[in-house]
């Protein structure tokens, strides 16, 4: 996207075709205006207009730019705290309903691929939390007992089991969640473009908002060629945000992931490392994830920016890794390579936040944009459509507010990333 090769890599390179849209032009009256094209804006587009409701979204660049179009693929249940420790968080209903919500998350994005036909690579062979070493292992248990305890499909795996799934015997065991899976993030974001127009949805790309205005009970949603007016704003922009709403970027740190593609793999590897297709992520504090791509291509990736320094010293940290990792890879060759950012929250949660009246959005993925955005998306449009009271959304009110350090922050992250990746490849 816009001749960055390394702002979409593989995904770009895969996805079925984008959306053939155009700029907002002229005036334009809805029920709803969503701004945002991720995975957020998109579900709520689509769940309004099936319910009957006349939405216009407008996404300033293009469907799937920001975190929707770069991450690894993960459709993970929950977030990264533990679930025991969200009633303490949030509050006991807060935390269990949150809990209850994502937990189901993943369901929900393999329910709208196969309801709509989405061609985006699903696999629903679940995902594997492998653990490094004792903590690791211990890790990964508590999770398990705790999941577990609310009736959710997970496993812990010895070390023997997870050398055979994974292919490698770096692991002291792994989490084997069978709500989870993989998919090609661009192509399912695209394919709910399609679904969202083909239930109604009016979507203007290149269309970054400039300007809100409230008359009366309405809104008027401006960009540099148009606007929208409307009774509802859906503010899904998350870490991308800028513009009106451009603190909902601030309030969150952002953390650089990369991702480096092999060229595929030959049918011998292809046997012998993640032969039933799970998606992988490790239990470092400087963790590392990987999957396989629907051709063999070993997708891998870790914190860290590719640009300047950072570029030589991650690709030379993933060749080494892959080679501790799999000896039987050998010398792998990178057919793609990108990065995004992930927006971090202060406690690693997502917020809701309403921004004026009828101008409401979740935020803060942390990582975990797919399954919880997809979830929020439809939450907010049963909050619009009188189905969910505010009292009974899954997150309370919060008000806006950046955290300290911020630019420091995402500074060290960056650096410290390479420094990491430049003197250790062990696991």
């Amino acid at each position: 996207m816009l001749n960055d090769p390394r702002s979409h890599g593989l995904w770009e390179k895969t996805a079925p075709p984008a959306l053939v849209s155009s700029h907002l032009q002229g005036n334009v009256t809805a029920d709803v205006v969503v701004v945002g094209g991720g995975y957020t804006g998109l579900s709520s587009s689509l769940h309004l207009a099936e319910a009957g409701s006349r939405v216009v979204l407008l996404e300033a660049k293009e469907i799937g730019f920001g975190g929707a179009g770069r991450n690894v693929g993960l459709i993970n249940a929950g977030m990264w705290v533990m679930p025991d420790d969200l009633p303490g968080v949030l509050g006991p209903v807060y935390g269990e309903r949150l809990l209850d919500l994502l937990g189901n998350a993943p369901k929900l994005v393999m329910e709208l691929i196969d309801r709509h036909g989405i061609a985006c690579e699903l696999e629903r062979n679940g995902t594997l939390h492998v653990a490094v070493g004792a903590d690791g292992l211990k890790e990964i248990e508590d999770r398990a007992k705790q999941w577990g305890a609310r009736g959710a499909p997970v496993t812990v795996l010895d070390a023997a089991e997870t050398a055979r799934r994974v292919g490698s015997n770096a692991y002291t065991g792994a989490l084997l969640d069978m709500r989870a899976g993989t998919l090609q993030p661009l192509a399912y974001a695209r394919g709910l473009a399609h679904a969202a127009v083909k239930a109604g949805v009016e979507i203007h790309t290149s269309s970054p908002v400039i300007a809100t205005e409230r008359n009366g009970d309405r809104w008027t949603v401006k960009t540099a060629s148009g606007q929208v007016t409307a009774d509802w704003i859906i503010v899904a922009t998350d870490a991308y945000s800028t513009g009106p709403w451009e603190q909902v970027r601030n309030e969150q740190v952002h953390l650089p992931y990369f991702n480096l593609a092999t060229t595929p793999l030959s049918d011998n590897l292809r046997k012998s490392i993640l032969a039933g297709r799970e998606g992988v992520w490790d239990t470092k504090e400087i963790l590392s994830s990987y999957r396989m791509d629907q051709a063999g291509r070993l997708v891998f990736g870790s914190v860290g920016a590719l640009r300047n320094s950072g570029l030589a010293i991650h690709k030379a940290w993933a060749r080494r890794s892959l080679k501790k990792l799999f000896p039987q890879i050998g010398d792998v060759e990178f057919e793609c390579e990108w990065y995004g950012k992930i927006g971090m929250t202060d406690n690693a949660l997502p917020r809701f936040h309403k921004f004026a009246p009828n101008v409401i959005g979740f935020s803060g993925y942390n990582g975990r944009g797919i399954a919880p955005g997809s979830v929020f998306g439809r939450t907010l449009a049963q909050h619009i459509l009188g189905q969910l009271a505010e009292s009974d959304l899954p997150l309370p009110l919060t008000p806006l507010a950046e955290p300290s350090f911020r630019a420091v922050k995402e500074l060290w992250y960056e650096a410290g990333a390479q420094v990491a990746h430049f003197a250790d490849a062990r696991f």
